[in-house]
């Protein structure tokens, strides 16, 4: 059986790790190197042992929850690289940095009868075992009905403003508690984070050089078309070129899926709204922040949130200082899609030296990722348009951030299991 995969982004990858062997798998992905959301800049660096080093394009970092992905580093021999580390928090409003690891700390940022309040939400969020029932409600009414109105102004606004702009009051309280679990693992000191020393490069690289070694092919391409005949599949169309195959594996986009078949064929839901991703890494002479690794900010600036990387991995495995500043858009008229990369750059650092007076002279070079589909919008009734692994036409299976592995928050982990439980629909569907 041939098998055409669409995307080689981790969905992708896991899903021909698990089918690899007994199908001819080929996988078509439009970037030079695999990898997707989880790809990485190789950059240049003579403070390092090797002269390079690898640093991913978007911020990464893996939960004690992540069991399948925590299964896959150890299967491919990589678990000595995964470190379990203390991510810091702040918050930036009124013109000050409050860190918010500690009680104390928190205290400090919040009105006493908040902090109540917002500990009150967390511990009932964590305690709430079927989220379904909240797929339907605003996450903005249920932590006005949980809280109140001051938590929410001075603690979620802030956060959903800058995950979610225009959509923030659309967004479901299923993706809210999704949320708050996930990240629920915190001690008094902070919260515990995983990491793979060296970078997630190397998670992709074991995963492609497994599949190489299977018979798997990895080419470079963009698909126009998925050939249906009579209910089935049979090929695809990949830079002018007719491939045929057996069974099509899409992990593009609802929207991207959209312009290659006929989607009142497929019957397949593509009303999934998606939101875009600016991101700028900066490489720095030295630090910014004492202690944190990620910023929240409630402030005049285009961008929602600071992640200064080398404030979690240590700076001596790069030789220098990372820093990631991000910002989501949702739609492609947004200043940070329809600008030039060193337009957005300058954006982006007008805003830094707001936060950080004479932020620009520590700038030692910087590097700019933007996606126009990086994300799903979970919209209230979102769980209703999750799509499912196996469609109607026969041989067309899909995998990605829109599956429900990857709700009701996605991650890393997510996308991996949407990739194995895909193979697995493969698999019972022989």
């Amino acid at each position: 059986m041939k098998t055409i995969i669409i995307g080689g982004g981790l969905a992708g990858l896991a899903a021909a790790y698990r089918l690899a062997g007994r199908d001819e798998i080929t996988i078509i992905e439009k970037e030079p190197e695999p990898g997707g959301m989880a790809s990485s800049y190789a950059v240049n660096s003579s403070n390092t042992k090797t002269g390079t080093y690898h640093i991913e394009k978007y911020y990464h970092h893996i939960f004690a929850s992540d069991m399948e992905l925590i299964s896959l580093i150890e299967e491919l021999g990589l678990g000595s690289r995964l470190e379990w580390l203390r991510g810091t928090t702040g918050y930036f409003f009124n013109g000050k940095i409050y860190p918010m690891n500690t009680p104390l700390e928190i205290m400090r940022a919040l009105p006493l009868l908040d902090v109540v309040r917002l500990t009150w939400l967390v511990l009932k969020a964590k305690s709430i075992k079927d989220r379904t029932p909240f797929d339907e409600i605003t996450a903005k009414q249920w932590i006005l009905d949980t809280a109140g109105e001051s938590v929410y102004n001075n603690f979620f606004l802030p956060l959903l403003s800058s995950k979610f702009g225009d959509n923030k009051e659309k967004v479901s309280a299923a993706w809210l508690l999704g949320r708050v679990q996930i990240r629920s693992n915190r001690g008094a000191k902070g919260e515990r984070l995983g990491y793979m020393r060296g970078g997630f490069y190397a998670l992709i690289e074991a995963m492609a050089e497994k599949l190489k070694e299977k018979g798997c092919k990895i080419i470079k391409g963009s698909v126009y078309r998925i050939d249906v005949v009579n209910g089935a599949v049979k090929g695809v169309v990949v830079d002018g070129k007719r491939i045929d195959c057996d069974r099509v594996i899409s992990t593009v986009s609802p929207h991207s899926l959209e312009k290659i078949i006929d989607s009142k064929l497929s019957g397949i839901d593509t009303d999934i709204n998606y939101q875009g991703t600016a991101c700028v890494l900066f490489g720095l002479r030295e630090k910014v922040m004492d202690d944190i690794y990620w910023l929240n900010i409630k402030g005049d600036v285009l961008f929602g949130a600071v992640i200064e990387h080398t404030n979690f991995i240590p700076g001596s495995d790069y030789g220098e200082h990372l820093m990631y500043v991000t910002s989501y858009f949702q739609n492609p008229e947004s200043v940070l899609w329809k600008k030039s990369n060193d337009e957005v750059a300058e954006l982006y650092l007008k805003g830094l030296e707001k936060l950080f007076p004479g932020f620009r002279k520590n700038v030692k070079w910087w590097r700019l990722r933007r996606d126009l589909d990086t994300a799903p919008v979970y919209e209230t009734g979102y769980g209703k348009k999750v799509l499912p692994y196996k469609t109607k036409i026969k041989g067309l299976y899909l995998a990605g951030m829109f599956s429900e592995a990857n709700y009701p928050e996605r991650s890393m982990n997510g996308s991996i299991v949407a990739g194995f439980k895909c193979a697995e629909a493969v698999n019972n569907s022989e």
